[in-house]
């Protein structure tokens, strides 16, 4: 099959059973390093709950990237404007970060805005830059969902766990999700790195999992910094920085 981001030659290197009952195979990129599964037949059933049952970690992680990525904007971005969460789920992400003074806004086809209602997506708007932490791996057709990314803002902030380069993890690996069987794309540096250069951006990566596409040129010592877990230390800062919106929305809500 060719590959479903640049359309290059792939070959078979692993089958293993989703869900309890497909058994299915997976492919890799010679020329983009995209780990990939074969055409997704079984999306709708893997997808008849938005959020599989087994992340327990939704709210934990949520409040870790929030913190993470308050950082990243307050420092490297207009802090005073409007930011996206793109595929944002129930809308947690969005909550957390108007809370942190950030003038956040929902975006999700696929979810119900549950945390964050009243502040969904201008489907016409700008956005000074992008969350999309935890959904690479969901893209059937990664540069589809990316250039819709793109339209709203050329600064992308994403989390996705990454491979080794041109390394297929064994079967154990708990990222394949066989048990829900919603990831379909697995990336590498090196895929990250194919995506940037297509749509001429940047990227910055902190290696394993998160990872800033953008049109600035970022000192790679500062990015570095910034996108490190030690870079919470920075927080402090962001708190004094940004006033919360959580009573002058409430207060916009209510009225």
């Amino acid at each position: 099959m060719n590959c479903r981001l640049c359309g290059g030659r792939t070959k078979k290197v692993l089958n293993q059973k989703i869900l309890n009952k497909y058994i299915i195979s997976y492919f890799l990129c010679e020329e983009c390093d995209l780990l990939q599964t074969e055409e997704p037949y079984w999306l709708e059933e893997a997808y008849s709950k938005p959020i599989d049952n087994s992340d327990t970690g939704l709210l934990v992680r949520n409040i870790c990237l929030s913190i993470r990525s308050s950082i990243v904007f307050t420092f490297l971005y207009n802090h005073k404007g409007k930011f996206l969460d793109y595929a944002g789920g129930y809308g947690v992400l969005t909550r957390l970060m108007r809370d942190m003074g950030l003038d956040f806004y929902w975006n999700d086809p696929y979810a119900d805005n549950l945390f964050s209602i009243g502040f969904e997506m201008d489907q016409d708007g700008k956005y000074e830059a992008i969350t999309s932490f935890e959904s690479f791996e969901h893209f059937v057709n990664p540069c589809d969902d990316f250039e819709k990314m793109i339209s709203k803002s050329k600064n992308v902030l994403i989390t996705t766990t990454l491979r080794q380069e041109c390394a297929v993890p064994d079967k154990d690996w708990w990222y394949y999700g066989k048990d829900h069987g919603q990831h379909v794309s697995f990336y590498s540096p090196k895929t990250l790195k194919f995506l940037a250069d297509k749509y001429d951006l940047n990227i910055y990566t902190d290696g394993l999992y998160f990872s800033l596409f953008t049109k600035k040129k970022i000192n790679r010592l500062t990015a570095k910094v910034l996108l490190n877990k030690l870079g919470i230390f920075l927080f402090p800062i962001v708190l004094l920085k940004n006033k919360s919106r959580t009573i002058s929305d409430r207060e916009t809500l209510t009225e």
